[in-house]
Order: C-alpha cells, then structure tokens, then sequence
C-alpha cells in the first residue's frame, strides 16, 4: 500500500488524506480509519489515478458525501478517491446548468432557486453530491433526479468519456444505470429546469425545510431515510407500529421523531447504526410480511 500511495504522491494527482477517520466524511459520522482518500484535481488526473489502481489488487471505491453510505468500524485499507474538486458550475440559456459531481446538491438547489429555475426545490434537503445524486436517483415531495436530468457526462470502465442522455441512465425509483453498472463514474451533469418566480421557489423551499425541521431529526448526524417507503405504506409507520421508535443501541438511535431514520445521537459505532437498520428491518419482515429495501450502502462489512 505505502509503494501505491508514494506513486500517487509522484503524479500530483491531488491532495492525499492518509489514516483518516471516516467519520469526517460520513453524514452517519461513524466508521472506521480509511487508509486513503484522495482527491483528483481533474479528469486526467482521475483517469491517471485509476491507471494505477486497476494495475494493483488495492481495493477502491467513489466517495460523495457519504450520505448514503454506513462504513465498518474496521480499518479501509484501501484508497477512497472523493470528487470534491469536480464542484464546476456554469448556466447555458435561460434554464439549463452544467454542474461538476462533486457539487453540493443542497447548494445548487439554492443557487438554481436564485436564477428564477424550477424543478430542483425537492432537493434543498438532500445533504449528497450531485453525482452521489445521480447515482441514486435522489427524490423527495415525489420527484427526483430522473425529472430533470438531461445528460450525463461519465467515464466508463475503459476510462473512456461519454455522454449518457436521461433515457439511457435508466432513472426508476431511487436507482439508475450507474448502480447496475459498477465501474461507470459520473463525472458532470447537465440539468434542465423550467423558468419560474424567484419569490415563489424560495418560499417553497423555505416551507419545506420548516416543514423538514419540525418532522425529522436534523439535530442528529443520521444518512436521511434508512427504508425505501414500500408500495401504499410508510416505512416510519411500519418501524412505529413493531415497536422500536426510540430504540437505542450504543449510541445510536431509532429516532423518537420520525422512525425511518437512524440517529447518531452520542459518538455511536457503525456497528450500532448497523444493528437497528437490520432489527428494524427483520421485525417489519416477520410482523408485517414486508421486505423493506434497505438505502443505505454497506461498505466494508466482509
């Protein structure tokens, strides 16, 4: 590992975090100690870092946010790369934006609402990346990322650049083609909105963050909704009516407010987050019959 990390070093990829706490870029802030995590300054030095990594059996994984992701206790011995420095932004017409993945959505959901653009106020409250965004297929108040999406600019497997347009991502409920094709990295979007009144966009996200204060556990670090809503029924309710809202483990929690999301509510281990998404899940299974799909990712639990 040392022999690849110093190669990196040599090629000016872009800075290197080595031995690092992944609860620094986790939104659940737990998780064990990565033993890299890099942060390519281009598309070049992007290509040129996975050049490297696809010779060697060191294991890697894309890093947005980390609101989507539950990281072991366990050390990473591997290299993260985290797109932060991909965060261009750039207006074409009257309702278009081309944004880099590593773009905060939160924050492009303001800055859109400031040009008079709809159609991305559902996004005022996901704390991902664009990409992490894309990758997911995003949503809340029943639209996504799928409704504004125009194209995709990503790099393939064989390192090539290519555009995917919206029919070809796949966008479906909270999944795309990035997620039925591990190895394609979203690199920049290209969205299209619709011109709307600055005041109006504004106050619809202004009443929706009241609305997200008053409803779910923003005082908490937590990764947002742990449960896909399953078909006609709420997962909150289902976790409510088995009997676990306000369960604790560690210092984790099933929160008191709204049930479908896992707190951090004092220094909790992944493993503690870990084992309330899974009895919360096996006690909906066996009461109710329900599979509830679960959205976060697990990484390192092998």
């Amino acid at each position: 590992m040392k022999e690849i990390i110093d190669l990196i070093k040599s090629k000016n990829i872009g800075k290197i975090e080595e031995n690092v706490s992944l609860k620094k870029y986790t939104t659940y802030c737990s998780g064990g100690i990565a033993r890299a995590i890099v942060f390519p300054k281009s598309v070049d030095a992007l290509v040129m870092l996975l050049n490297i990594l696809k010779k060697s059996p060191i294991k890697y994984k894309i890093l947005g946010n980390g609101s989507n992701l539950l990281f072991s206790d366990s050390l990473y011995d591997g290299i993260l790369i985290k797109l932060s420095e991909f965060d261009n932004i750039k207006f074409i017409g009257k309702n278009k934006v081309r944004v880099g993945a590593g773009y905060p959505l939160i924050k492009l959901s303001l800055q859109t609402a400031k040009k008079g653009l709809t159609g991305l106020e559902f996004a005022s409250g996901i704390p991902g990346s664009v990409g992490g965004a894309v990758y997911m297929n995003a949503g809340a108040y029943k639209s996504d990322m799928g409704y504004v999406v125009e194209s995709v600019k990503v790099l393939t497997p064989d390192l090539n650049i290519i555009n995917l347009v919206n029919k070809e991502m796949n966008f479906h409920y909270r999944s795309s083609f990035l997620q039925s094709h591990p190895g394609y990295i979203c690199l920049e979007v290209t969205i299209e909105l619709k011109v709307g009144k600055r005041e109006a966009i504004e106050e619809l996200i202004r009443e929706r963050r009241k609305r997200r204060i008053e409803s779910q556990p923003l005082e908490y670090p937590s990764a947002g909704s742990v449960f896909r809503n399953p078909p006609d029924n709420f997962a909150g309710k289902l976790i409510e009516d088995v009997g676990l809202k306000g369960l604790k483990k560690g210092g984790a929690m099933i929160s008191s407010k709204h049930a479908n999301f896992i707190v951090n509510y004092k220094n909790a281990k992944s493993s503690d987050i870990k084992y309330l998404i899974d009895l919360a899940h096996d006690k909906v299974l066996e009461k109710y019959g329900i599979n509830m799909k679960i959205e976060q990712e697990f990484v390192n639990w092998e």
